[in-house]
């Protein structure tokens, strides 16, 4: 059963259709990758879910809920916890933390000098931090993790709601190949064992290929292709837009070995 619903998605900058009429779903338990080249719609599309555009077509439904006219802050309440492309901590707070702010955040409690994020709910904080791998390190300042690190922590914060549906912007970015495949199968024990759905965007053709359940691929705002990762490798519309006629994933991969 699907989790997120989206359809006939539609959104136009100055007279350029950036996404023309696409529809998909993801279901709880399924990291659905969403590919393209640059240009494609992805990150529109993308900010569309999240709340930050707002459509001009189309509909957004979370568990049947429609999701567009709300703000991000409104989604975000509903269940979509987020990651981002750069990493977003706060470096001069320890790494427990940074969790327990988002803690008081997802609780409806501001932040100030007199409620210190230190004195909340540590104990769920760590309890975050021990699924990400990170409590050993719990009281350590963030600047000085190395950048891995840094993402597992950003993942932790992004679970502090308990989302129903995880959004993830280039969650590899900037990170060596061992550690991004170390994050995605992080990623994919927890959408198994918290039975969460996960739309993430990546331009590391391995990650999408080791990791996600689904794929579905964008081309000049329309969605040409969707399926098993190992279908999309064999697509030929997907082989023309990333390589042109003559190139495969395949070949590609040969090269970089």
């Amino acid at each position: 059963m699907s989790l997120l619903t989206v359809k006939d998605l539609g959104k136009t900058f100055g007279g350029n259709r950036a996404v023309d009429g696409i529809s998909f779903n993801v279901a709880a338990g399924e990291l659905l990758a969403l590919i393209g080249p640059n240009g494609a719609g992805k990150s529109t599309t993308f900010n569309m879910v999240n709340g930050q555009l707002k459509p001009d077509s189309g509909s957004i439904r979370l568990n049947g809920q429609e999701l567009i006219g709300r703000k991000p802050r409104e989604i975000w309440k509903q269940g979509v916890g987020r990651t981002f492309q750069i990493a977003e901590t706060f470096a001069s707070l320890t790494v427990v933390e940074n969790v327990q702010m988002a803690l008081l955040s997802a609780d409806g409690k501001l932040f100030s000098m007199w409620r210190r994020a230190a004195d909340h709910r540590r104990a769920d904080a760590m309890h975050l931090l021990d699924q990400v791998g990170m409590a050993p390190q719990a009281d350590r300042p963030c600047s000085v993790l190395a950048y891995g690190d840094v993402k597992r922590v950003e993942l932790a914060i992004a679970l502090a709601n308990d989302p129903k549906l995880l959004l993830m912007d280039e969650p590899t970015a900037g990170m060596a190949p061992k550690e991004r495949n170390e994050l995605m199968a992080l990623t994919k024990r927890l959408v198994v064992e918290r039975g969460l759905a996960v739309l993430f965007t990546e331009h590391s053709m391995d990650v999408v290929f080791a990791h996600a359940d689904r794929v579905i691929v964008l081309a000049r705002g329309r969605l040409i292709a969707e399926g098993t990762p190992a279908e999309i490798r064999q697509h030929p519309k997907v082989q023309e837009v990333y390589f042109g006629s003559g190139s495969t994933f395949e070949k590609k991969s040969e090269v970089a070995a």
